[in-house]
């Protein structure tokens, strides 16, 4: 039983959301997201090339990890672990100050994942307004999702 995508962009609190059905179990789908390697294969918007030699090869609360990007022009950035909960919930946050956020819950034949944009807490709201990051999110975030979703039922 699958359940049909879902999306908001709660601008009250400058969070942008989408859910779709996974068919992966949590534990599988939570691995993929904590391994920066694979940041690149299920990537949406483009941006996300490969990490940095000094990457940890899995994820952890407070564990830093490089990732080479392009948008325009290439560039590196550092993110941070802020949320992890084994199996349930991932989140890293750069120097910009917004966070990727991803939660995972089961469900009949596998899993709905809900990624999020939340940019409340930017250092630079404006910039990101600008550069279309906060219109531009939540297709970004629909296409990553729907690439995790194929890379797993790929496995099947």
């Amino acid at each position: 039983m699958t359940t049909p995508d879902k999306s908001a962009h709660d601008k009250k609190n400058k969070i942008v959301s989408v859910s779709k059905f996974v068919p992966a179990e949590p534990h599988q789908i939570f691995e993929l997201l904590a391994n920066p390697t694979m940041h690149s294969v299920i990537d949406g918007s483009g941006s996300v090339l490969a990490p940095k030699s000094s990457a940890p090869q899995r994820l952890s609360l407070n564990a830093t990890f490089g990732m080479s990007m392009k948008k325009g022009a290439p560039y590196k950035i550092t993110n941070t672990v802020v949320e992890f909960v084994e199996d349930k919930q991932i989140a890293w946050r750069h120097f910009g100050g917004h966070v990727w956020r991803y939660t995972i819950e089961s469900t009949q034949g596998g899993s709905i994942v809900t990624e999020q944009f939340s940019y409340g807490s930017s250092k630079s709201p404006l910039m990101l307004k600008l550069a279309g990051y906060v219109r531009n999110n939540e297709r970004d975030i629909r296409k990553t999702l729907d690439n995790l979703a194929e890379y797993f039922a790929d496995k099947k």
